[in-house]
């Protein structure tokens, strides 16, 4: 019954234990989810180069539906698929080493460890990178994806002890129920003269509400959360349970796939059709029906609000569908290496972007200094400075084409080699 129950109710095949029908995992590595996290790294350096390449983008935020326009607006909201799904699938990447054999304890310990090394480095190494400055007395973090992960694999560490089916309730819950707090309010900091966050001010923009805070005391170095925890613990907990469907056999987990991918999907258009509940910006008819389709899609990032997770997740499932079983494209096997090493490569596309950005200022007589400055939180570029999104593309492009030798050589390198610290890059 429970084999014949799979394919017509998703959530229940995710949560079951294994049978019969489950088959074995070996200590290969999955390449379904090796390509689907490799295709978001490349897809994130692109707004990375358009964030220092793009002449306009210290000048307006590009879902700004009143300055945007459709390719500027879509090159952004693509580029959404890729936090939600980086915190998931490193959920799901748990939940496989598991699978493959690593204790509960072992996993545990890995977790709290290498989450602790996220956050160090989303403190030191990728500031550096991003800024090309160590401007620590005035900017001293800016707290994004790593950061988010590093705590989320901390909460894991703990939460793997749970029943499966208690962390999905959990996990769920936090995504769900989160947009309920979005009223709550704490103390801003606008600038000088403007009232400073106190110590549960702080708190509360850690946990929920993107916002500056002083770690040392006002005026001291200043701190921008922009990924707050909630609800990111919730993806990496919903991303661990879901990597127990590849307990399952191909042709019943691409079914699961398919029905949890649609109806996530399905969910996002009701929810958002109905502009109630879940997310809280909603939707409103524009001057033409091109833009009221970008204000549909336009959710809330920070944080992912519940319709911005079913925007990204469900379809992110149907990729998953779409690819199970099928052989490699040379396409597909340059993804699966970029997905392989997935922390070396976003090290490197931060500093590859930034360096190629400042290379073509030069070469095209443009100004570059900004370009080591502390960015969107100092003055604004110098005018003529940036370039069109050809540029942006054309710079995309070339970075990823640079990265591939080191990434295939790195890939290669965790393949045959079992060192502890491979595991931390």
């Amino acid at each position: 019954m429970d084999a014949l129950a799979t394919p017509l109710n998703p959530m229940r095949a995710i949560l079951d234990t294994p049978g019969t029908s489950y088959a074995p995992r070996s200590r290969a590595r999955v390449d379904a989810v090796d390509l689907l996290r490799g295709l978001i790294m490349v897809i994130m350096m692109l707004d990375h180069t358009r964030d220092f390449v793009h002449a306009g983008a210290f000048s307006f935020d590009p879902t700004d539906l009143a300055k945007t326009y459709p390719l500027l607006f879509f090159t952004r909201w693509i580029t959404h698929f890729c936090a939600p799904l980086f915190v998931f699938l490193a959920g799901t990447g748990a939940y496989l080493q598991e699978l493959r054999g690593k204790p509960k304890p072992e996993l545990s310990k890995f977790l709290l460890s290498r989450g602790l090394w996220l956050i160090v480095l989303e403190l030191t190494v990728v500031r550096l990178l991003i800024f090309f400055n160590a401007h620590y007395q005035t900017l001293f973090a800016l707290l994004q994806v790593i950061w988010a992960i590093g705590w989320s694999m901390i909460a894991l560490a703990a939460l793997i002890y749970l029943r499966l089916r208690t962390i999905l309730v959990i996990s769920v819950g936090m995504i769900a129920l989160h947009n309920l707090l979005d009223g709550i309010r704490v103390t801003s900091w606008a600038g000088p003269g403007s009232p400073v966050p106190g110590i549960g001010a702080s708190l509360w923009k850690i946990l929920h509400e993107p916002g500056i805070i002083f770690p040392f005391g006002y005026p001291g170095p200043a701190a921008q959360v922009l990924y707050p925890l909630v609800p990111w613990i919730g993806v990496m907990g919903a991303g661990y349970a879901f990597g127990s469907i590849y307990r399952m056999n191909s042709a019943e987990r691409k079914r699961v796939l398919l029905r949890l991918g649609g109806a996530l999907t399905a969910c996002f258009i009701v929810i958002r059709a109905i502009n109630i509940y879940g997310d809280p910006s909603p939707w409103v008819a524009q001057r033409t029906p091109v833009m009221t389709i970008l204000s549909f899609l336009n959710a809330s990032k920070y944080p992912p609000s519940l319709l911005f997770l079913l925007m990204t997740l469900g379809p992110a499932m149907l990729f998953l569908a779409a690819v199970e079983g099928r052989g490699r494209s040379w396409l597909s096997k340059a993804l699966i290496t970029y997905g392989r090493v997935p922390l070396f490569f976003y090290l490197l596309q931060w500093a590859t972007a930034h360096g190629l950005a400042i290379v073509a200022g030069r070469l095209a007589g443009k100004p570059t200094g900004y370009l080591f400055s502390d960015l969107a939180f100092g003055p604004p570029p110098p005018r003529g400075s940036g370039f069109g999104l050809g540029a942006v593309y054309l710079l995309w492009a070339l970075g990823v084409l640079m990265l591939y030798p080191l990434c295939r050589w790195f890939a290669g390198v965790k393949a045959r080699r079992r060192d502890w610290w491979l595991s931390y890059i």
